[in-house]
């Protein structure tokens, strides 16, 4: 990867190629941020379709480079982006099918791909205010269940999603993928664990935390009470005892048949929404 690709921050001067090659150097440094190292050592990612990185480039997110098909060539929501990319110093590729095939890695690939820069949120700048809620991850391995967490989180009205411990990458392209958009949206933080529980105790919110020994049914919790940390464990082993231990109230979602435990985006979908029905049941007195 040349410097002035791998550079955070860096930009080219705005302007518009035609690649056909997918030997072309620029066609493999896009190419190599399919690897969270390229992703780090150089602060951006992907992102696939037209209406998502329309709305990515409206909510003010910085677009380094926009690749489009050449059959996309034309089109005036593809011409209007592809002016905004050149406008704010980025680089515009028209591309073959192959070429495009090659960097999204599959056969009927979207037409048009952008690279942005990532945008992470301090945990220790974020002041919680009444009626806020938060989903905290420990640990989240699956790129389909953050990103369909952080698509979720963005549905029920939540106030951002952090991640706790060693978890995914939000910014690969599965999890791209699965947050449909939303990603763009939604804010999201990082932190160790003791990091979390530090800025936790001081944040003034409540932990409510999933727990297969929870005690108390998610649907009697006052979410009112304090804005809301919603701390859901790793998909395999759950939460460890030194965040459990830490949590306010540990909530169980009962649930009949013989399964014991639900998928991680289903159990944070659920309590998201009940949080959210609650907060609307309020709204509505």
């Amino acid at each position: 990867m040349n410097d002035e690709f791998r550079r955070p921050g860096a930009r080219r001067v705005g302007q518009v190629k035609e690649v056909t090659s997918l030997s072309n150097p620029i066609v493999k440094d896009i190419k190599s941020l399919t690897n969270k190292k390229d992703r780090e050592d150089t602060g951006t990612f992907l992102a696939e379709g037209l209406k998502l990185i329309i709305d990515a480039v409206e909510l003010g997110w910085e677009i380094r480079t926009l690749v489009y098909a050449k059959a996309a060539k034309g089109k005036p929501l593809v011409e209007q982006v592809a002016a905004k990319t050149v406008a704010r110093g980025g680089l515009v590729l028209e591309v073959s099918e192959k070429v495009l095939s090659s960097i999204t890695r599959r056969d009927n690939p979207q037409m048009v791909v952008g690279v942005f820069e990532q945008q992470w949120k301090r945990l220790d700048q974020l002041t919680l205010e009444k009626g806020q809620t938060f989903v905290a991850l420990d640990r989240v391995r699956d790129p389909g269940n953050l990103g369909t967490i952080i698509r979720t989180a963005d549905a029920a009205g939540a106030s951002g999603v952090i991640l706790v411990g060693d978890c995914t990458d939000p910014f690969s392209l599965e999890t791209v993928r699965a947050t449909m958009g939303s990603v763009f949206a939604m804010p999201v933080y990082r932190a160790s664990a003791e990091e979390f529980l530090g800025w936790a105790k001081r944040s003034g919110g409540q932990i409510v935390a999933t727990h297969l020994a929870g005690a108390v049914d998610y649907r009697t919790i006052d979410y009112d009470r304090k804005p809301t940390i919603l701390l859901m464990g790793n998909e395999q082993s759950g939460l460890p005892e030194q965040l459990a231990s830490a949590a306010d109230r540990l909530a169980r979602i009962p649930q009949a048949g013989r399964a014991d435990s639900l998928n991680l985006a289903v159990a944070t979908a659920v309590m998201l929404f009940e949080v959210r029905r609650t907060h609307l049941s309020l709204e509505a007195k």
